[in-house]
């Protein structure tokens, strides 16, 4: 029998990938006065419903749909949280 489980994945550049969108927020947030701030990155953030036949093959699944489409493995780093539906 299948469970089903909620899924949030976060995607985020690798350290050595420069990142205009998060230089942008930074230089905004300073003219703002947030002078406090001193480097953005910005991400992604993707949350699905997975039915899967336990957590194992849950967590085999996300691995590929964020290997094959959600994620830019080149220069793009992700985690994911599984949670089950009750």
């Amino acid at each position: 029998m299948s469970q089903q489980y909620q899924c949030r994945i976060y995607v985020t550049l690798r350290p050595s990938v420069l990142d205009p969108a998060g230089t942008a927020v930074q230089s905004g947030l300073q003219q703002l006065g947030y002078s406090e701030v001193e480097r953005v990155r910005v991400g992604k953030y993707i949350e699905l419903t997975l039915r899967a036949e336990d957590e194992e093959t849950a967590k085999q699944h996300l691995d590929q749909m964020c290997d094959q489409l959600l994620v830019n493995t080149v220069i793009e780093n992700y985690s994911f949280e599984l949670t089950p539906v009750a």
